[in-house]
């Protein structure tokens, strides 16, 4: 970890052309209409808000800055919903045998479904926004939740887990241990585990985690295109296993074709098992270890998920490894917008994209990686800010007393 931002392009090594098939289906437009169909089948679901910043985009000189802003999702601060709550009802509808065409809220509610599957636990590893959204789903569908958290995780998100009436812990150790200490508990009780990243015999929950993520990218695009955009050239997208960004990448390509945007994936410099795994060149991915420790917590992963990072290293254009600085870069260019440009309240993960595409317009240090993605005036760029202040003492601390402000320095 140190105070340099660091890059590898990847859009000349010449893999795209053959990679189509099942992994993008899995996020394309077939898949994201079963999705979405029950995503808005809850009461609660309304459309997130994305926000046009003109002004920033004339300041740095691109045509456009495109921001989705998740603080809006289900009241719950974050987007992280959408992958839980997908994945606990394509696991009751198929224990229901109820066909993923007719999924919804409502058929998951009916008193049969609970007769015949009587409670269940369903468990998660989280820095918190993503045990916030499974535990609020199996409340909503009237199952019962334990969430575990890695060591440092954040006390006021423990409440936000707490408060939706499922059980939550602290462990000693890193995300990906937690992760390891989740599966074991839920084979010892009987638990179900709903994790976005995958291992050898747990693959379908991952998938319907990340399908559940397509929504949000399905909104975007029909957002943009009522404004007149018709497709961004870039998308900055943020990973920690990188299920998020796989599902947004895979929904673009899918869309898109050899006309898909500029793909760039970001990732806290202590946790970026993306950017050392592309680095090495072979296409096998590669893990980090350690602490992790970021303010980003919730890209705090040290071991990708196999089937996001297939996507990654085929669709991706350039991995960018970061300081945290970026992040709160991010979250006070958001928060304090120029006159005219609409605030975001976005937290530190959600925060850290805005924060590099400032920098690489207005650091000369990234003039390479600038030319390399093709950023220019015609440039249409979308962003997405996963989260909002879920820390709310962590964001008054970065934006108000300018914490993480460090030294910008670029290799």
């Amino acid at each position: 970890m140190n105070d340099r931002i660091r890059w590898i392009f990847t859009g000349d090594i010449g893999k795209k052309e053959s990679f189509w098939g099942k992994p993008l289906d899995l996020m394309g437009e077939i898949a994201v209409k079963n999705t979405r169909k029950f995503i808005k089948s809850f009461p609660q679901y309304e459309v997130t808000p994305l926000r046009s910043l003109g002004n920033l985009a004339e300041y740095t000189g691109v045509s456009g800055i495109y921001v989705k802003d998740e603080s809006y999702r289900f009241g719950l601060n974050s987007f992280k919903v959408l992958g839980g709550g997908y994945a606990i009802g394509r696991y009751l509808a198929d224990k229901m045998e109820i066909d993923p065409e007719d999924l919804t809220f409502e058929k998951l509610k009916a008193g049969d479904v609970r007769e015949k599957l009587g409670e269940i636990t369903f468990t998660s590893a989280t820095d918190g926004n993503h045990g916030r959204g499974v535990a609020w789903a199996a409340r909503q569908l009237g199952h019962r939740a334990v969430i575990n958290m890695p060591k440092g995780s954040s006390l006021i998100r423990l409440k936000h887990i707490t408060d939706t009436g499922a059980e939550g812990n602290i462990t000693d150790v890193n995300y990906d241990e937690t992760v390891r200490i989740t599966a074991e508990n839920a084979r010892k009780h009987g638990w179900i585990v709903i994790q976005d990243t995958a291992w050898e015999g747990y693959e379908d929950i991952p998938n319907w985690v990340m399908q559940g993520y397509t929504v949000m990218a399905k909104e975007a695009l029909e957002q943009l295109n009522q404004i007149g955009v018709e497709r961004p050239t870039h998308i900055f997208i943020q990973a920690g296993v990188g299920s998020l960004a796989a599902a947004v990448i895979g929904y673009f390509a899918s869309v898109f074709g050899n006309k898909q945007p500029i793909f760039v994936v970001v990732e806290p410099d202590s946790a970026d098992c993306f950017y050392q795994s592309a680095l090495a060149g072979d296409g096998i991915p590669r893990n980090v270890t350690g602490d992790l420790t970021t303010i980003m917590a919730g890209l705090a992963c040290g071991e990708p998920n196999p089937f996001a990072w297939k996507i990654l290293w085929n669709l991706v254009d350039m991995f960018i490894s970061c300081p945290d600085y970026c992040a709160a870069l991010g979250m006070r260019i958001l928060g304090n917008p120029l006159v005219g440009d609409a605030q975001i309240i976005s937290g530190e993960s959600g925060a850290v994209t805005a924060g590099i595409l400032t920098e690489l317009f207005r650091n000369n240090d990234m003039k390479e990686a600038r030319e390399q993605l093709k950023l220019d005036r015609d440039s249409k760029i979308l962003l997405f800010s996963t989260e909002g202040d879920t820390d709310p003492e962590m964001y008054r601390k970065t934006v108000w007393d300018g914490a993480y402000a460090m030294l910008k320095m670029c290799q």
